[in-house]
């Protein structure tokens, strides 16, 4: 129970209650602020929340901290209409001492949280696990400072930066020429905090309202060793860790399996945990019996009969790989050290192991792909088909979009994507395979989002209420530029937004000042550089 005086605080997420509970991220993070007693925490999702703190302000609600966690950046929008029903400002520079420090985490704020940075007090970039608790425990220590003063001793916290401490500048053609500390004593650079303890994550609320009904997440592996050049999951989280499976993994799921006979294992490639045999050779155990076990994305190479054979005895009806193209040229570029014997081979076994479907991850539109790249995936999946006749197949196919912090970060979006969905369409859904392409036009604004500087912002404030259609951020992004420089935009922007089709489809210059240049991720830009220039050249890292 919260003790007197405890901080008031909501955790948001800016979806559903079934959506949001599901998400293991958020879970972790309201399970670390719920254990504490100076902390009094609550809930809140776009559909329900948990019971309001009690006492009222002029404002509304008292509350010291306002905290979102955020892993979609199409969400963004939904962030400032959560803010509004706790009435919040929504842009940080009109808030005031009696109003909460608004927090942010998640994989869009750790990777680029600029075009948001307006709307954020502090944005913790990394692994929560020491993060979120050193920054509760600043806040606590300076609670009753004034609220420029408390925000410039939360920027001293390791991982925790305060966009309004940090100024971008400009060139005369627009262009950002650096982000730097509005004044002296603030880090120049902040850079992404890793957790390296022996455990990860695994649920903490089981319910039959989740998304996944009842079921309980373990997080087997993070990060992914593979480093495909595009993976904003490989390169943002490294380095790759994994718990031990006595003291990590077998523990998590014993607490899990007590409540519900649900167990989902989770990451981005859950066969590389060193152990995983093991693991699945103790869920093998008749004591499981009844127990439904589900994977994430696993590697095709790692697919064998017996991982067949056990998830089948445990419920699960199809494996998941990501093969991104049925290319092996194409799959040379983007470092996915997979041979297409690799991938026949896991249809093989996950058939011969009694699973009846398997799904395959590609993409459509990455660096130096052609039309006969595109081709190579169709006849790949009308392969796969003859080779294991009563398997069924889908692909899931999205259109590349550059990531921060990875090697095709510098990588524009290439129009042709949208034919090249077209083209597979054409090819398999008459043949019978299931595809399920994303939205190009999403890809875009998507993008757009993933590569802007906070010049974006007032972009997401005028999408607001029509953020669901490609429509509706469109027109926010034409009204925006329209009223650049008036005094509508005063409050929030001088300049007009960044120019749409350099963010989104130029490839731009290693050389450039990137709107996260001054936010350290795991590996310096020339490595990153490196990475892609090698695989831009052909050659594979076999590392």
């Amino acid at each position: 129970m919260p003790e007197a005086g405890a901080l008031r605080a909501v955790l948001a997420f800016p979806s559903t209650y079934s959506v949001g509970i599901t998400s293991l991220g958020y879970q972790v993070v309201w399970a670390t602020l719920a254990r504490r007693a100076d902390v009094d925490v609550r809930r809140l999702f776009t559909d329900q929340g948990d019971p309001p703190h009690g006492g009222s302000r002029s404002r509304g609600p008292a509350l010291d901290l306002f905290g979102l966690s955020l892993s979609w950046e199409l969400d963004g929008p939904v962030l400032l209409d959560l803010l509004e029903q706790q009435r919040i400002p929504i842009w940080a520079a009109e808030r005031g001492d009696g109003d909460p420090i608004v927090f942010g985490g998640g994989p869009v704020l750790t990777a680029n949280p600029e075009p948001l940075a307006p709307f954020f007090d502090a944005v913790l970039l990394g692994d929560g696990e020491l993060l979120l608790p050193a920054f509760v425990d600043a806040v606590q220590e300076h609670r009753t400072a004034p609220r420029a003063e408390r925000l410039r001793q939360l920027a001293q916290v390791p991982g925790v930066y305060v966009p309004s401490l940090y100024a971008p500048r400009y060139g005369s053609d627009g262009r950002l020429l650096g982000v730097e500390p509005a004044e002296a004593g603030i880090p120049a650079t902040v850079a992404k905090q890793t957790w390296r303890g022996n455990t990860l994550s695994h649920s903490t609320v089981i319910t039959p309202e989740a998304a996944w009904p009842s079921i309980h997440m373990v997080e087997v592996v993070r990060s992914c060793p593979e480093l495909c050049r595009f993976c904003l999951a490989s390169y943002l989280t490294l380095p790759f860790r994994t718990p031990s499976l006595d003291d990590g993994l077998i523990p998590a799921v014993e607490k899990g399996l007590s409540a519900t006979q649900r167990l989902g294992l989770l990451g981005a490639s859950v066969t590389q945990h060193p152990q995983f045999a093991d693991l699945l050779a103790w869920l093998d155990q008749d004591r499981f019996e009844g127990t439904r076990v589900s994977v994430s994305s696993v590697r095709a190479a790692t697919v064998t009969p017996e991982l067949g054979r056990i998830l089948a005895k445990r419920g699960s009806k199809s494996l998941t790989i990501a093969i991104e193209s049925g290319s092996e040229r194409m799959r040379q570029v983007v470092n996915k050290k997979l041979a297409s014997e690799e991938i026949y081979a896991a249809a093989r076994y996950a058939k011969e192991g009694g699973l009846t479907g398997l799904k395959l991850y590609g993409m459509v539109g990455l660096p130096t792909e052609e039309e006969a790249d595109v081709e190579a995936t169709a006849q790949l999946l009308l392969d796969l088909k003859k080779a294991t006749p009563g398997l069924r197949l889908s692909l899931g196919v999205s259109t590349f979009v550059p990531k921060a912090h990875t090697p095709f970060q510098w990588q524009g979006v290439r129009p042709e994507a949208e034919k090249r969905l077209k083209l597979l369409a054409k090819r398999l859904k008459p043949k019978g395979i299931e595809l399920r392409p994303e939205s190009y036009g999403w890809s875009v604004i998507q993008a757009l989002l993933s590569r802007s500087d906070r010049r974006l912002a007032p972009v997401i404030a005028a999408a607001r209420g029509s953020h669901d259609s490609l429509g509706g951020w469109k027109k926010a992004y034409r009204e925006v530029l329209e009223q650049a420089g008036t005094p509508a935009m005063s409050r929030s922007a001088d300049t007009p937004p960044p120019a749409w089709d350099d963010v989104i489809h130029t490839t731009w210059q290693t050389e450039r000042v990137l709107p996260w240049t001054h936010l350290q991720g795991a590996l310096a830009p020339e490595v990153l550089a490196g990475h892609a220039a090698s695989s831009l050249a052909g050659q594979v890292d076999q590392r």
